[in-house]
């Protein structure tokens, strides 16, 4: 897996979606061709996407895991290729890993077709960046690779007629199929992602996704934050509010 690691400035979310290809016209809340194909139960909805060229981008984020641990179709999308989620602090351990600060209770996803409308070619036709931010101030610390040209990946694999939760995953035979499909999926979080990340520290985390052509030219290109925030649990709230009355008390007894 080839792995760039870049820093820079973040200077608003809409000047990065205007540094993107001078003909990629992002879209949100979308659904992407034709379904979502990996695991069960997933619904379609609220990606925000690039087409053009054949090539069919989207990214979203999805609220991964409730009070109970349990998947949810909750994308809490903002209209604009941001996405919110309020975490629990102190954290209570989520997931796959209780206990652990780096398990996020959302899931990042993303779908990659090669050739969404006829005009486009196979997966290994072309090859892609994932780039993953984990810093969490307005400055951005990207982690980028290609989630498609790798081996024994369980990624979920169709085309345009597989149906929802339909996608092939066969990471024996994975690097071959990349010749028969068009369409690869899959939903990521961050705690397996490489990187530093606290799922309980307010921040903003930019995601973008590019699709190359054979001479590294870009041809799609699609991108969105998630921005992490943090709600205190009730007792911290009543302790919260407990001190401010007793401030308020003693203001009066002093005035």
């Amino acid at each position: 897996m080839r792995i760039i690691k870049a820093s820079m400035v973040s200077i608003g979310f809409g000047l990065l979606l205007l540094t993107q290809t001078a003909t990629a016209t992002v879209m949100y809340d979308q659904n992407v061709t034709n379904d979502v194909i990996f695991g069960s139960g997933n619904a379609n909805g609220a990606f925000t996407v690039d087409r053009q060229n054949g090539i069919e981008l989207g990214l979203r984020a999805k609220l991964r895991f409730d009070e109970f641990n349990n998947p949810q179709n909750i994308f809490n999308s903002n209209g604009d290729g941001t996405y919110q989620f309020d975490n629990i602090a102190p954290p209570t351990g989520f997931g796959f890993a209780p206990g652990s600060l780096a398990t996020a209770i959302w899931n990042f996803e993303w779908s990659i077709n090669s050739n969404f409308d006829g005009s486009g070619g196979t997966l290994d036709s072309l090859s892609y960046l994932l780039e993953i931010d984990f810093d969490p101030s307005a400055a951005t610390n990207f982690i980028g690779f290609d989630p498609v040209n790798v081996p024994n990946s369980d990624n979920a694999l169709g085309d345009n007629s597989t149906g929802n939760g339909g996608g092939l995953v066969d990471s024996t035979n994975y690097a071959s199929l990349l010749s028969v499909y068009n369409l690869a999926q899959n939903s990521w979080n961050m705690e397996f992602a490489t990187g530093d990340f606290i799922s309980t520290e307010v921040g903003i985390y930019d995601f973008v996704l590019t699709a190359f052509g054979p001479q590294d030219e870009v041809l799609a290109r699609t991108s969105m934050q998630v921005i992490n925030a943090t709600v205190a649990e009730p007792q911290t709230l009543l302790i919260m509010l407990l001190s401010l009355a007793g401030l308020a008390w003693i203001r009066r007894k002093t005035s």
